[in-house]
């Protein structure tokens, strides 16, 4: 098994992401940190603890981050996960605290503790782990993988089409924080971003058998997904939304699941209309080598992922 820590955001698709990984049989969740992105982050770290407790896992220790982006700047989110932030499921507020460390030394701590056996979802922007290279440069070298839900490359029409910032180019993890991201891509992780070019492909909605098997299975994160499911569609949205994150996951669980390419990119931080672009250079001349490069998500197997979450979603077993 393949020991966690996820760093995340919940927000809807967070959940659904936290229960596959716990309930996955190759993954072993060793904390779950919280940052600021679909909502504030003493509200994702609250809603973290709901979701644990949903599977009976108080073991796992929850950070909570900063409230605010590096710059200072927090957007509001035009995309609504629900007053509580997962589908108007009111869950019962936890009786756990989030644990006494800040979330970016949470993170540290429990990198150190198993330095070399570790990965990393990272489902939020990337506040978290930039400040987390603050207090240990040296995090990279410990961790085997960084997967992040963020960015857009322009492999597919989708990169633009299902932009989530609060403009035409940007993803939202990388809008809310680019400077995070900014530090995160040079810090030198072995990191795969899931882009919006595949995390918002229609393929990756759930078919009408997939909803049907949740619909039948007797379990609360099976009675959850179509919650989400229905929240989505009720305003308008496809079911993709509901599993955006559950990708990322699902790259760590089988990574034969995925296909990867190599860009070279950075973030834009500062453009009026590009803030939180992920800039990719592609020039034949004259093209700029001074970029990080990093590996992004160019296919993923949609049928083989629908049947893992699925699968996972609906077993009675924890």
């Amino acid at each position: 098994m393949k020991n966690l820590l996820i760093d995340t955001d919940p927000g809807m698709d967070d959940a659904l992401a936290i229960i596959l990984a716990l309930k996955s049989r190759e993954l072993r969740t060793r904390a779950v940190t919280a940052a600021t992105g679909n909502l504030t982050s003493d509200r994702t770290a609250a809603n973290a603890l709901r979701v644990l407790d949903l599977l009976d896992r108080g073991d796992i220790p929850v950070g909570q981050g900063p409230l605010l982006p590096l710059d200072g700047d927090y957007p509001v989110d035009p995309f609504s996960h629900g007053s509580d932030g997962l589908a108007e499921s009111h869950f019962p507020v936890s009786t756990r605290t989030v644990d006494p460390r800040p979330a970016p030394q949470l993170i540290v701590d429990t990198v150190n503790a198993h330095a070399g056996d570790i990965c990393i979802a990272a489902l939020a922007p990337l506040t978290n782990i930039a400040l987390a290279l603050d207090i240990d440069p040296h995090l990279p070298e410990k961790v085997t993988d960084l997967v992040i839900i963020g960015g857009s490359y322009g492999l597919t029409p989708y990169a633009w089409s299902q932009a989530t910032g609060d403009n035409a180019v940007s993803e939202w993890n990388i809008f809310v924080d680019p400077e995070a991201a900014h530090r995160v891509f040079r810090a030198g992780f072995n990191l795969v971003a899931v882009g919006l070019d595949i995390a918002t492909h229609p393929r990756i909605n759930f078919r009408d058998g997939d909803l049907d098997r949740l619909r039948r299975a007797q379990t609360p994160e099976a009675a959850l997904a179509t919650r989400v499911v229905d929240y989505v569609k009720g305003r308008g949205y496809q079911s993709y939304c509901s599993l955006i994150d559950s990708v990322a996951v699902a790259a760590l669980i089988d990574p034969t699941l995925i296909e990867c390419v190599e860009v070279r990119c950075d973030v834009e931080r500062r453009g009026e209309l590009t803030r939180g672009m992920t800039v990719v250079e592609r020039r034949a001349h004259h093209g700029r080598d001074d970029l990080p490069v990093i590996r992004t998500v160019s296919g993923l197997d949609f049928d083989r992922f629908l049947d893992l979450v699925t699968t996972v979603l609906s077993d009675p077993r924890t």
